[in-house]
């Protein structure tokens, strides 16, 4: 299984990312979560979230991740891009693309990955 990690700084570009994608034709599912920063939690107003991360760490735990992935379902290839610093509310913090033969596995394993991120990294 192919993988591809990105920590940045930066705004994540949609619509690039989108437009980069790589595909064999044995693939039939391309499935793609963009998670944003809400504008409250509970009863609290958020203008944004700050995310830190050790890097070495985080990279190792997502390695671990990627592994589960691949041993449980047959995807193709995975892409993880998280903002680093201050995110403002609506701007996507996450960007995550899975590849698979089919839509359920595709949907399976991004599911998978999202919840396992937030226990593990």
């Amino acid at each position: 299984m192919k993988s591809e990690l990105t920590f940045t700084s930066n705004p994540i570009n949609e619509a690039a990312l989108a437009q980069a994608y790589a595909i064999s034709e044995t693939m039939g599912a391309v499935v793609r979560f963009i998670g944003v920063v809400r504008g409250s939690e509970g009863n609290n107003k958020i203008g944004s979230i700050e995310y830190e991360a050790f890097e070495p760490m985080a990279r190792h735990q997502f390695e671990l991740l990627f592994d589960a992935l691949s041993q449980r379902w047959p995807i193709e290839s995975v892409r993880l891009i998280h903002r680093i610093g201050v995110v403002p509310v609506n701007k996507p913090s996450l960007w995550v693309e899975v590849i698979a033969p089919h839509r359920a596995e595709a949907f399976d394993a991004c599911q998978f990955l999202i919840d396992e991120m937030k226990q593990k990294v």
